[in-house]
C-alpha cells in the first residue's frame, strides 16, 4: 500500500512538472504580437531613437572640438595688441579657429573703434556662435517630449482593440485576439518612454557641456575687453 503511495505521487509529480511549462517571450515575439498599429508605432519609435543617437554624438563631437583653446592663446594675443601686431593677432585667431578665437578675432577686427562697438561687435559674433552650437539640439527636447505621448497612442490603440474584441466575443472571449491588443498596448508605451528617457538624458548632457563652452566664450571676451580697457 505504502509502495502504491509513493508511486503515484512520483507520477503525479511527474504530470506536474510536465503541465507547468514556463512560457518565455522574445523582445521580437513581443513587438510581432503587437499587431499591425503597435509595429508601426514602434518603428516610429525606432526611427525617433537613431535620430536622437545621431543628434547627441554629432552635437557632442562639435561641443567637444569648440571648448578646444590653447591656455596660452589669450596670452599671445594680448602680447600682439600690446605691441601694436594686430595683423599677427587675426591671423592666429583665424588658425585657431574655435568659437573663442572667432569672437577675439571679431574684438580685434574693431581695434581703434570705441570699447562699446567692440563689446557690441562679440555680443553679436557670440549669438551666432551659440546658435551654431546648440544647432538641432531643440530637435533632442523635442523628442523627449513627443515619444512618450506617441508610446500612449500606442497604448491607447491596443486597448482600443482590445475593448472592441471583448464586445465582438459574443460571450467567449478568446485569450489569445485579446492578448494582442494588449501586447500593443504595452510595447509602445515601454518603448516610448525608453526613447524619451534617452531624448531627455542626451538633450540636457548637451545644455550641460554647451553651457560650459559659453561660460568658456564670455570669460576670454572679458579678459580681451579689460585688456583694452587697461590704460597704456
Amino acid at each position: 500500500m505504502l509502495i502504491t503511495l509513493l508511486q503515484n505521487a512520483q507520477e503525479g509529480e511527474v504530470l506536474t512538472d510536465g503541465e507547468s511549462v514556463e512560457k518565455t517571450l522574445s523582445i521580437i515575439e513581443l513587438i510581432s504580437s503587437g499587431g499591425v498599429a503597435g509595429q508601426l508605432i514602434i518603428a516610429i519609435l525606432f526611427l525617433l531613437l537613431i535620430a536622437a543617437t545621431y543628434i547627441y554624438f554629432e552635437r557632442l563631437f562639435a561641443v567637444k572640438a569648440a571648448s578646444k583653446v590653447d591656455a596660452n592663446f589669450m596670452n599671445q594675443i594680448k602680447d600682439y595688441v600690446s605691441n601694436g601686431k594686430i595683423d599677427s593677432a587675426q591671423v592666429l585667431c583665424a588658425q585657431v579657429n574655435s568659437p573663442v578665437s572667432r569672437l577675439i578675432g571679431k574684438g580685434i577686427s574693431r581695434i581703434g573703434k570705441p570699447l562699446a562697438d567692440i563689446n557690441t561687435a562679440i555680443e553679436n559674433a557670440g549669438r551666432l556662435e551659440i546658435y551654431g552650437l546648440e544647432k538641432n539640439v531643440s530637435i533632442l527636447a523635442t523628442i523627449s517630449g513627443a515619444a512618450p505621448m506617441i508610446g500612449f497612442l500606442g497604448t491607447v490603440i491596443g486597448m482600443i482593440l482590445a475593448i472592441f474584441e471583448l464586445a465582438n466575443a459574443g460571450g467567449t472571449i478568446e485569450m489569445d485576439v485579446l492578448a494582442g491588443g494588449l501586447y500593443t498596448a504595452m510595447t509602445t508605451t515601454v518603448a516610448g518612454l525608453i526613447v524619451g528617457i534617452v531624448a531627455y538624458m542626451a538633450y540636457n548632457h548637451l545644455v550641460v557641456r554647451t553651457d560650459k563652452v559659453v561660460y568658456q566664450m564670455e570669460a576670454n571676451s572679458l579678459e580681451f575687453l579689460d585688456h583694452l580697457n587697461e590704460p597704456t
